[in-house]
This record gives C-alpha cells, sequence and structure tokens, in this order.
C-alpha cells in the first residue's frame, strides 16, 4: 500500500519542543510528549481538551442506542460488542491496575505510551478499553459525509482526495491479517497517516511498529460485524463510512492542532 502524508502545520509537536522535552520521562516519544502537551491544558481551554484527548479507566455511557446505527451496524453486535466484549476490558484492565499499581487518575493514554513497562495482561486489555472508547465515540447516527475545515482540507492535500483516502484508509483495515485495527493518525512529524494495529494494539503504544495519536479508528476484530455481515468484512468497512463522526474526529484533530 502506498503510504502517502501531509505536512499539516508547524503549529503543533516540533515547535513545542522545549513543553516535549519536559515530557519525554512520561511519554515514549515525541508523539508521547506532544499528546501529555495537549492533555495539560497548554492551549486554550484546557479543561475541553483534556476531556477531547485523554481517556479513564471506567467505561463511558454509550451516546447513542445500540440500534442507532442501524443498518450499518446492528443493534444486537452494537449491544454484544459494548456490554460484553468491551465491558470484559474494561474490567480486566481494572483489575490489572491494581496489580500493577497504576494511578487510574491519570490518562491511560500514559500507560499506553510505556506499554512495554506493563504486563500482557495490561497491554490487551488496556488497548481493548482505549481503542473501544475512542470507537464508540467516533460513530454516530448521524454521521457520515465528509469532514470539513482543517481536517477535510488536509487530509485533500495528503492524499490527493477525500476518495483517495477512504482507499487507502479501507486498504489498511481490510488487508489487516486476523484481528485487529484501521487507524488515521497525527504524527510527530505533524503528518496524517493511514496504518493498521494488530490485536488490541493501538499507534500510542511504545511497541507498535505503526505510531501516531489517534484520530480516527475502526474496529476489525470478528465480533465487530461477524452477525451482520459474516465474513464479508470489505462490506462492513465500506459501510463503515455512513457513521463516522466527523464532528468528533475533527475536534481531536484541531485540539491537537491548537497546542
Amino acid at each position: 500500500m502506498k503510504k502517502t502524508s501531509y505536512n499539516v502545520s508547524r503549529r503543533t509537536f516540533l515547535n513545542h519542543s522545549s513543553k516535549a522535552t519536559l515530557a519525554l520521562g512520561i511519554g515514549s516519544s515525541l508523539i508521547g510528549s506532544a499528546f501529555l502537551s495537549a492533555c495539560k491544558g497548554n492551549s486554550e481551554g484546557g479543561e475541553e481538551v483534556k476531556s477531547l484527548l485523554s481517556t479513564g479507566f471506567e467505561q463511558t455511557p454509550l451516546g447513542y442506542a445500540f440500534e442507532a446505527l442501524e443498518p450499518h451496524i446492528d443493534a444486537m453486535t452494537m449491544e454484544i460488542h459494548y456490554t460484553k466484549h468491551a465491558a470484559a476490558y474494561a474490567k480486566n484492565l481494572a483489575e490489572a491496575s491494581t496489580e500493577e499499581g497504576v494511578d487510574v487518575n491519570k490518562p491511560l493514554e500514559e500507560v499506553m505510551m510505556n506499554i512495554s513497562k506493563y504486563s500482557t495482561k495490561m497491554r490487551n486489555n488496556g488497548g481493548g478499553h482505549y481503542n473501544h472508547e475512542l470507537f464508540w465515540k467516533i460513530m454516530s447516527p448521524n454521521g457520515g459525509g465528509q469532514p470539513g475545515g482543517d481536517l477535510g482540507q488536509a487530509i485533500s492535500g495528503g492524499f490527493g482526495s477525500f476518495e483517495e483516502f477512504q482507499k487507502q484508509f479501507e486498504d489498511a483495515a481490510k488487508g489487516r491479517f486476523g484481528s485487529g485495527w484501521g487507524w488515521l493518525v497525527l504524527d510527530k512529524d505533524n503528518l496524517l497517516k493511514i496504518g493498521s494495529t494488530p490485536n488490541q494494539d493501538n499507534p500510542l503504544m511504545d511497541i507498535s511498529d505503526f505510531q501516531g495519536i489517534p484520530l480516527l479508528g475502526i474496529d476489525v476484530w470478528e465480533h465487530a460485524y461477524y452477525l451482520n455481515y459474516q465474513n464479508r468484512r470489505p462490506d462492513y468497512v465500506s459501510a463503515f463510512w455512513n457513521v463516522v463522526n466527523w464532528t468528533e474526529v475533527e475536534r481531536r484533530y484541531d485540539t491537537l492542532m491548537k497546542g
């Protein structure tokens, strides 16, 4: 797959090198440093920034009914996915956090960026919880269409067109061998990039071959689509565009670019 990226602005990561240096002791990379800098509210509206970018350790309520994403994602799949699979990740994450002395009052992202220091249980369940908490937010009954604003311009500029972006994103999600996730991220060099991770890994993890701050992610584990699409993962991935909450994805992007 062709890798395309876009130098979106110099207002983010690298022009905050002094803040990044201070954060290096917490984050595992410049990616983590920029993320933590934003989460600490160095830009206007600090609490809003923190709420948009940081993830807690407990499962948050789903923002819509299980049937709200039909016909693209059916109600039974959503109910099982949220109440069984995602709930189990949250439960097991709580256990791992107690066992390993993690401060659950801090953002889960801090654990993700240093995941190599923790157990396999923490990696699997912390990753599963983080990924799903983001997944629910970036979907909406009123989703679909195309992004606007700065993100829309960045995608068009970086990938040539929204349609080419969709193709590359779908290729990454459809081509992930076995279970995993497809991602759109903002990386340490201010570039929009597309990639995938196996199992419940994510691009914030210091062990990941594909790194960046997630803007958009799609779950391609079979439990996310099998009841409705059976083995037709490509159909599920294509249908995903109908429920993408671009307003939320744009807010994540704009919040990072404020930094």
